[in-house]
């Protein structure tokens, strides 16, 4: 009996030392690349036991909130931070990219199942409120031989901070002088039209739902909610669809600055697609917890590794080779 409790208290023991062992990371930001950080934090915990790694999917702005805020180890976003909300944070952050993905224009019109075509102009009247219906003319002479009903055009967007609006709104304000005066760009803007829904699944949800809608999703929600999508013209004049190897096409002709933070929307080259960004894990350069900052340094190089592998699965385009050398550079310096 004796030799039975010792067993049981020792047993007892060892599982409190197993939980007491375990390491929680905690990050909130960007939907965008939701369905690839899933992946990999369940994958990274896998081969890691002793590590969870807990992420909240509350769109780019909460996410820089909340890394500025001190609430949460990491934050990610689809929009870099700017100058003034770097200062605000008090401390070294830095933008690792992370993967590639495309935002697409989404639809739900009656009657038309196929491909739509969109120029950025077009796009830009139709957020703003200058195009009201499916069969306006500059949406008819763009697609010919299609029947575009009379049905009204309902707009949704993002009523969250939003990195996905941020890459929306930074190729809007680039392929219209109209738009760059107006609304212009950022993680929230004042939109002149529309409906509002929180994160990529709520646009989504309000695409599906709403006969008319148009809206702006990452590809991979467009895939998962069977949403069609069209194609857009791009800066060379051709119209081009969402795909990892247009968006590969689109991240080819950057040029990296050294803090990463770039924009690759309304890139040049015939086959890229022009509505494309690199998403970033906003990571502190110093941390004050050093276990939980090696255990950042050793998921990071995880992620250029093995991570990389596993992104064309959900849609997303990898990193060139170029941008995983000059991270791994950054990725040494972090404390």
């Amino acid at each position: 009996m004796l030799r039975r409790v010792s067993l049981l208290l020792m047993c007892a023991c060892i599982a409190v030392g197993t939980a007491a062992a375990q390491t929680n990371l905690n990050g909130a930001g960007a939907t965008f690349p939701y369905p690839i950080y899933s992946k990999w934090f369940n994958e990274y915990h896998k081969a890691h036991s002793d590590v969870q790694i807990n992420y909240q999917s509350i769109g780019s702005g909460g996410g820089i909130r909340q890394l500025t805020a001190g609430t949460v180890d990491f934050g990610a976003s689809d929009g870099p931070m700017s100058d003034a909300q770097l200062a605000e944070a008090k401390r070294k952050i830095y933008h690792l990219p992370t993967v590639l993905g495309a935002v697409v224009p989404a639809y739900n019109v009656p009657g038309v199942k196929g491909e739509l075509k969109f120029t950025g102009a077009v796009l830009a009247q139709i957020f703003s409120g200058k195009i009201t219906s499916w069969n306006d003319a500059q949406l008819t002479k763009l697609n010919p031989g299609v029947n575009l009903p009379n049905t009204p055009i309902v707009v949704a967007h993002r009523s969250d901070g939003s990195g996905t609006t941020y890459i929306w709104t930074d190729y809007l304000s680039k392929v219209s002088p109209e738009w760059q005066g107006g609304p212009g760009k950022g993680t929230s803007v004042k939109w002149p039209v529309g409906l509002g829904a929180k994160g990529n699944e709520g646009v989504a949800g309000l695409i599906r739902q709403m006969e008319g809608a148009i809206g702006y999703v990452e590809l991979i929600y467009a895939l998962q909610n069977n949403i069609t999508y069209g194609v857009v013209q791009n800066a060379s004049g051709n119209f081009v669809k969402a795909s990892l190897d247009s968006t590969t096409a689109a991240a080819a002709s950057a040029k990296m600055p050294a803090d990463f933070r770039v924009s690759i929307t309304n890139a040049p080259g015939k086959e890229a697609y022009p509505i494309c960004s690199f998403t970033w894990l906003l990571v502190p350069a110093e941390w004050k917890d050093g276990a939980k900052g090696k255990i950042m340094v050793d998921f990071l190089n995880w992620m250029l590794d093995q991570g990389q592998g596993m992104v064309q699965s959900l849609n997303y385009a990898p990193l060139p080779k170029e941008v995983v050398e000059k991270e791994r550079a950054v990725i040494k310096t972090i404390k």
